[in-house]
């Protein structure tokens, strides 16, 4: 098996189960380590309902922290940070304080629409699918050029809901992005929750992996599990579309410092 580098607590306000029993079935699946990667607390009340607070902040240090020795899965320490207009003035401090092994940089809201949370997907019927992707696309290059960030997050999670434009124009507004990424060093994740959405795919699809192979991008494999059940989801696949598109290893943060990994033998 590999590193799951992304899964939830309780304390985003949208996943159940303890930390320790997404711990419990990760040893359970052999899995040679994790990563929690909460969602970052603010300080403007931006998404504030899928968020742990700042005061809660402590508490998903010390609970992950408490799991650390003795393991035979080894658990590192992490957290999701969103990239909007300004989060800037406050993460580029925060993050270099804190101890965090993993930082993923993702993108949830264009403007004022979480365009990927299930409550506004009604949205996407009276929108231009072609001008959002644009919008999502554009905000994911400039997250990488703010050089805050080890990994881009689910990198084509606006396909969510199954909105999305033909793949010639998706390759040409992921493009420019793409570049970004492979300028600022940052690895992409292979995200499996694809396939527990509508969508029923992986993120990212197949040709922007491919596209992304050939900029020379890393990758690391996420469940984003939000129950402990989901720890590894359907990793087989992911392992195979890694292959598919000319992966022969993957990346495991410790202290925001990456070290390659050879990827399992078919």
């Amino acid at each position: 098996m590999i590193a799951d580098s992304h899964m939830h607590t309780y304390l985003c306000q949208h996943a159940s189960g303890m930390p320790a029993e997404y711990l419990a079935a990760a040893e359970k699946r052999l899995i040679p380590a994790i990563c929690f990667a909460d969602h970052v607390p603010t300080p403007d009340g931006y998404d504030k309902d899928s968020r742990m607070t700042r005061e809660e902040y402590p508490k998903y240090r010390q609970m992950i922290s408490a799991l650390q020795p003795g393991n035979t899965t080894r658990v590192l320490f992490g957290i999701e940070a969103d990239y909007y207009e300004g989060c800037e003035s406050y993460l580029g401090k925060w993050l270099r304080e804190q101890p965090f092994d993993l930082v993923i940089g993702s993108v949830h809201f264009i403007d004022d629409w979480g365009f990927d949370n299930p409550r506004n997907v009604e949205r996407w019927k009276t929108t231009d699918v072609t001008v959002t992707w644009r919008k999502y696309f554009a905000l994911l290059g400039r997250l990488a050029d703010t050089r805050l960030f080890d990994v881009v997050g689910h990198l084509d999670v606006a396909k969510r809901f199954g909105y999305r434009p033909p793949d010639k124009i998706v390759a040409e507004l992921a493009a420019p992005a793409l570049d970004s990424i492979a300028r600022s060093g940052m690895a992409i994740e292979i995200n499996t929750s694809g396939l527990r959405r509508p969508v029923r795919e992986i993120y990212p699809s197949p040709s922007l992996l491919q596209m992304a192979r050939e900029r020379k991008i890393p990758i690391v494999f996420g469940s984003d599990a939000h129950r402990p059940e989901e720890v590894g989801w359907e990793f087989d696949k992911a392992l195979a579309l890694a292959r598919q598109c000319g992966y022969s290893e993957t990346l495991l943060f410790k202290e925001r410092r990456p070290a390659a990994i050879a990827l399992p033998r078919a």
